[in-house]
Order: structure tokens, then sequence, then C-alpha cells
């Protein structure tokens, strides 16, 4: 189309702009204050949404382990590994949950910037305790499959794995596109 819509671009632009130009460059200066804050909690809470189905998954998942003939003759090891993964899966739960109790609290209270600073903190807390949960419930798994000292060293690979994707590609990212605004 003329306009460009039908290319997924705006008005004004062309066929040889990449769509990286444009989403970098997208402008938001026709949103108010209030209109920023319902949507940062808005993307917010769909990010939430699928930290917290996947938490509460393996939480479950972990809590049934515990009843299994095989569990309760596994070593101390074991059960040192999956007790600690198993509180981390609840505090993980706790903290992706968390906004919601906090929204209920503070709700038509005024308080929308504190509310939206206040619930990325606590995703932020609950996505790492989740990823020390997922840790934990492979190494638990991969102790039964393979020489500990081979299920330790997968863990710690998929730790920097997660570290990786969940911590250092967002900077790169980041510094990438200031660098591409100055």
């Amino acid at each position: 189309m003329e306009d460009g819509t039908a290319t997924g671009r705006h008005r004004g632009t062309t066929d040889a702009e990449p769509d990286v130009v444009m989403a970098r460059t997208y402008d938001r200066a026709h949103e108010t204050p209030a209109e920023r804050l319902d949507r940062n909690w808005n993307e917010l809470l769909q990010e939430l949404r699928v930290a917290q189905t996947g938490t509460q998954i393996l939480f479950a998942f972990l809590l049934s382990i515990a009843f299994t003939g095989s569990f309760q003759q596994a070593d101390s090891f074991t059960h040192v590994v999956y007790s600690v993964t198993l509180v981390l899966a609840g505090l993980a739960t706790g903290l992706l949950i968390a906004p919601v109790a906090v929204h209920r609290q503070v709700f038509r209270k005024g308080l929308k910037q504190e509310l939206v600073s206040t619930a990325s903190r606590l995703a932020g807390g609950g996505l790492f305790l989740l990823m020390l949960t997922v840790a934990g419930g492979l190494l638990v798994a991969l102790d039964v499959v393979m020489p500990r000292a081979w299920a330790l060293g997968t863990v710690a690979g998929v730790l920097v794995w997660f570290a990786a994707f969940w911590y250092l590609l967002p900077v790169v990212v980041r510094r990438r596109g200031q660098a591409a605004d100055r």
C-alpha cells in the first residue's frame, strides 16, 4: 500500500528503510505520563502471565516428586538440592504473583508509578529465582541419569546460558539502541 501499512511500516517510509530503524524511532511523544504508565503496567502483566504459568507448573511438578518411592530412596545430596529448589520455586511463585497483591492494595490510590516500579522489581527478582529453580530441577533430574560431576557441569552450563540470554543479551540490545540513537 502507498502508506506502508501493508509492509508493517509507518506512513511516509519507504521500502528501503529497515523495520529495525522504524522500531527504534517509533515516537511515543503523544503519550501522556498516565498513558505511559498504563501501557507499562499492561506490558508487565503480559510478561508476568508467561512467567507465572511456567513457574506454577514447575512448582506443582516439584511438589509431586517428594511422594515418589524412588525419591524417598535418594541420597542426602538429592534431598538437599530438591529442598532448596522447592523453596526457590515457592519464592519465585510468590514474587511473580506479588504484583497482583500490590495492585490490590494500591488500586485507586493514585500510585501507578510506584506500582509499576515495584512490580517491575518483583518480576525481576521472580525471574532470577525462576532461573535458579530451573537449575535446581535440572540438577535433581540429571543427577539420576548421569554422573553427578557431569550433572553439575551441565547445570552450570545451563546457568551460563540463562545469564547470557536473560541478562547479557538485553544489555547488548540496550547499548546498540543507545549507540544508534546518538
